[in-house]
């Protein structure tokens, strides 16, 4: 069975916290602090890999949790950073974030970081300055980032063949290809997508089976609903149709019938280039067969080749096969060794990396009489990175959230000293001085 959806929870690595320290060595009565930082925690990173066929793995684990750091020590020993942890996913899988964010990796060796890892606290080295010279306190390391996230696989085929259950397409990829599909006279024979490949003097084509489509399938009926994203990534699609149906149908509603559900699904691929192969010509005479692929062609114009078929006799598949070979172009190959080498060689120095900075902003409301809430993810963020029980860490607090300007906004809403404001779900007693 092939998976190509799966939901799965990541989190960053906690950050290792920083340490409060002081030199102590004989003949050094003022060695003063020495707390080393705490190390970053390590990241969880989704990478392309061409081992990977499918998303079966993910159905067996659904956790990934990357190492946390490690705490500074005494003597400005940082705290070593925690492991990356890398999970493969094989290419064409698309990652969607919990904000909406989408991912595409096609390329092996592409990856994505979709769970950053907490960031370490600062020893109380740092902390140390002229007007504070024997520092009593250190940060807390934060915890990583989590979240659940949902990938799915869309086949990296160079050509999709589409069409009603029982048109022909499994006879017709098992003998144009060295794939094996199951292959019966009952509707629904195959139930996943089958990909095979096209073998030319220069180049190979990846084609997809996708399984029937019926009346409705973009809306959810029958099977083929689940696989129509398999064949969005195709340059090219074969309509596989049916010359003698043995429900006795009109090959002509049978065509329009898949048309609509490809347009419906996506407008992309009502405008992707088509082959019309008329299948089963074995069953059928010469005469009739001549005369149903002139009258598509008429139908269709010049720009959509009508190839008659038979998997039975062979009759056409090297026509088709040469059809496939010249029409889908060749995909551009990306170098990915030059995005780490310079034009003469030589390694780049490590590259930098830009993201959209973190909501600085913070809330202040009235909510009882007395009773202030400041919120917002830099209180948050501060408040998570101290020890509360610390008289020397809260008259910090306080300092930092002056300088923030968090008093004045507090002051501006009515705020008087002794009033209580809480954040992060902590009452204080602020007596700004």
């Amino acid at each position: 069975m092939l998976y190509d959806k799966a939901r799965i929870f990541v989190q960053g690595g906690a950050g290792g916290n920083g340490c409060m320290s002081f030199r102590r060595e004989a003949h050094v009565p003022r060695g003063g602090p020495d707390g080393g930082d705490g190390g970053h925690g390590g990241d969880v990173v989704l990478v392309c890999d061409d081992s990977k066929r499918d998303l079966q793995s993910f159905k067996r684990r659904a956790h990934y949790k990357a190492d946390r750091a490690r705490h500074g020590e005494g003597n400005l020993r940082h705290g070593a950073d925690g492991a990356r942890l890398e999970v493969p996913v094989p290419p064409g899988t698309q990652i969607r974030m919990d904000d909406g964010t989408l991912h595409d990796l096609t390329i092996p060796g592409q990856r994505v970081t979709v769970a950053r890892g907490g960031s370490g606290g600062r020893g109380n080295k740092r902390f140390a300055g002229s007007t504070r010279q024997s520092p009593r306190f250190a940060e807390n390391g934060l915890d990583g980032e989590e979240r659940w996230i949902d990938l799915q696989l869309k086949l990296l085929a160079d050509v999709g063949l589409v069409g009603l259950p029982n048109a022909g397409k499994s006879s017709l990829i098992g003998r144009m290809t060295r794939a094996a599909p199951k292959v019966a006279d009952y509707p629904f024979t195959t139930l996943e997508p089958v990909l095979g490949t096209l073998d030319g003097e220069n180049r190979q084509l990846v084609i997809a089976d996708i399984p029937g489509l019926i009346e409705g399938a973009s809306d959810g009926a029958g099977l083929g609903h689940d696989f129509l994203a398999h064949v969005e990534r195709t340059a090219l699609l074969v309509h596989v149709l049916d010359l003698a149906p043995l429900d006795g149908s009109d090959p002509l509603a049978n065509h329009a019938t898949i048309e609509a559900e490809l347009r419906a699904h996506d407008e992309r691929l009502a405008a992707l280039p088509r082959i019309l192969a008329l299948s089963k010509a074995d069953l059928v005479s010469e005469e009739r067969a001549a005369e149903e692929a002139a009258a598509w062609r008429e139908r269709l114009g010049e720009d959509v080749p009508v190839i008659v078929t038979s998997s039975a006799t062979r009759q056409g598949l090297d026509e088709l096969s040469v059809e496939l070979l010249r029409r889908v172009p060749v995909r551009e190959r990306v170098d990915v060794t030059s995005l780490e080498q310079s034009g003469d060689g030589e390694a780049l120095a490590e590259h930098m990396v830009f993201r959209p900075a973190e909501d600085k902003g913070y809330k202040v409301e009235q909510v009882d009489d007395g009773v202030f809430r400041v919120s917002g993810p830099p209180v948050e963020r501060l408040l998570a990175r101290h020890d509360l029980e610390n008289d020397e860490a809260l008259a910090h607090i306080e300092h930092r959230l002056n300088r923030m300007g968090v008093i004045r906004a507090l002051e501006a809403a009515g705020f008087e000293p002794g009033d209580d404001v809480e954040i992060a779900g902590m009452l204080f007693e602020l007596h700004p001085g």
